[in-house]
């Protein structure tokens, strides 16, 4: 019996915006022809009352890895300036949201380490971008040549979008980059990029702390209460341990959003609990304890832990890269040490360590599958670099200056190394640009690409600087 390859559901609405579900069957391994399938899953949404229009499709690819495309609830934001002239296609990236997740649960159906890591091996950009073609040439009329579609990749699904550029280009029309130029350059591996990311970061720490130097205090006090409590840390509701090197993970949302400073302040304003009764011993609050756990995530979306470093490997491994220069700058970010000689403690960045696997309840199961893929050497290749010199795809990209996450250096020189490309170079906004900007950013993008905005040459590309004293709005000192 023929397999189904393509179920589309009944539209449905919110405030201003018609939805429509699609379900797609597409195999684990695109190369093997008898490969097991799993099922990827699509949102389609348009304005309402223009169901019927027959309008260019446009692909959005969330940022990640590991999590979902957004559940729109309102037209509002970029998605609201995107339906104004496509229907928007939201796909749950594959072993995410409802497209065969990995979660923390179903990756225990594997036997073994190895088996989990011989299935996830298949879920990096490579696939996603296989997976996006799919979708492209079986969301319409079969009958028909599907046209090409326009892109929108947001961080990590701006990695994606270059992959798609790289092995793909047949199937874009356009292509837009918010945050999401990933680093292609000769010698470039995961060490690298860490190691080009500790200097925003200990900036984007100094900034926080002479905003808030109140904070300070209050992050030694906590510090030392860890360090000083039984087995070095103090219990997590769901099982694992808040550690003075896991306090430090706050710094992944903390630090490189535009209102993370404030969410950061706001959640240590209220780390402590109350003393209600005489001669009962200080403890960090429930609060903050859950709190902490919900900023990570990674009990929902445990693929990111697990596929981090992944992101950067081409032939080779990452060896837990994030550690070894985590441990190389050491005398930044030894949180104990800090405390105890009145230092700021230095948040970390976006980096995922080994130890994660020990103190995340949500995590400990896939200790052994995370030192495998840490291990794991034949990685295929993400990018072409000669597709990409010789790219005829319209590409427009916001870069933001101080982005903690994708460093502007190594940005820039991947730009150079796709023919073409047009950057607006903005601080006005930090990573999550798209998401703050209102429709501004997909605005300007799509007007780079419409002729409307004004050019300079720099660095041999097309770029645009919207604010030349580069001084960033919101994260500034």
């Amino acid at each position: 019996m023929p397999v189904t390859l393509h179920v589309a559901g009944e539209w449905y609405s919110v405030p201003e915006l018609s939805l429509r579900d699609h379900h797609f069957t597409v195999p684990l391994d695109y190369s093997v022809p008898q490969s097991p399938k799993i099922t990827v899953f699509a949102r389609e949404a348009v304005a309402v009352g223009k169901e019927n229009k027959d309008w260019p499709y446009l692909l959005y690819l969330q940022g990640g890895p590991g999590f979902e495309a957004p559940r729109p609830t309102e037209s509002s934001g970029w998605l609201k300036k995107a339906c104004e002239e496509h229907r928007v296609i939201l796909m749950d990236q594959r072993g995410t949201g409802l497209s065969t997740p990995l979660t923390t649960s179903s990756m225990l159906q594997f036997k073994s380490a190895q088996e989990l890591v011989d299935y996830m091996k298949y879920f990096r950009a490579d696939n996603i971008v296989n997976d996006a073609e799919f979708v492209r040439k079986n969301l319409g009329n079969p009958s028909e040549d599907a046209a090409p579609w326009k892109v929108l990749g947001q961080s990590f699904g701006g990695f994606c979008g270059v992959t798609y550029l790289s092995f793909a280009p047949q199937g874009l029309k356009e292509v837009y980059l918010t945050g999401g130029i990933p680093p292609i350059g000769d010698g470039c591996t995961a060490e690298s990029v860490y190691n080009a990311c500790i200097d925003p970061i200990v900036t984007q720490n100094e900034k926080y702390y002479k905003r808030y130097p109140q904070d300070i205090q209050i992050i030694h006090d906590v510090v030392n209460h860890l360090a000083e409590s039984e087995g070095g840390g103090v219990p997590l509701p769901s099982g694992g341990i808040l550690t003075p090197r896991g306090l430090q993970l706050l710094g992944l949302t903390g630090l490189g959003s535009s209102s993370g400073f404030e969410h950061l302040h706001y959640l240590f304003e209220r780390v402590w609990d109350p003393i209600l009764v005489a001669g009962s011993k200080k403890q960090i609050s429930y609060y903050f304890l859950n709190a902490f756990e919900s900023w990570l995530s990674f009990d929902s979306n445990p693929l990111y832990a697990l596929m981090h470093e992944s992101i950067y490997c081409q032939g080779a491994a990452s060896r837990w890269a994030a550690h070894k220069v985590r441990e190389e700058h050491e005398s930044k970010f030894d949180a104990i040490k800090a405390a105890k000689e009145g230092r700021p403690v230095f948040l970390t960045g976006e980096m995922v360590f080994p130890w994660m696997f020990d103190e995340i309840h949500a995590l400990k199961p896939f200790k052994e599958a995370a030192n495998l893929l840490a291990e794991k050497e034949d990685w295929p290749p993400l990018y072409n670099k000669t597709a990409l010199n010789n790219n005829k795809v319209p590409v427009a990209a916001a870069v933001y200056y101080e982005d903690m996450f994708v460093n502007f250096n190594l940005v820039t020189e991947t730009a150079k190394q796709i023919a073409g490309i047009r950057l607006w170079v903005t601080n006005e906004y930090m990573h999550s640009g798209l998401r703050d900007g209102a429709d501004h950013v997909l605005d300007h993008l799509m007007q780079m690409l419409n002729g409307v905005a004004r050019w300079t040459c720099r660095l041999g590309l097309s770029i645009i600087v919207e604010n030349t004293m580069l001084f960033s709005r919101r994260n500034s000192i």
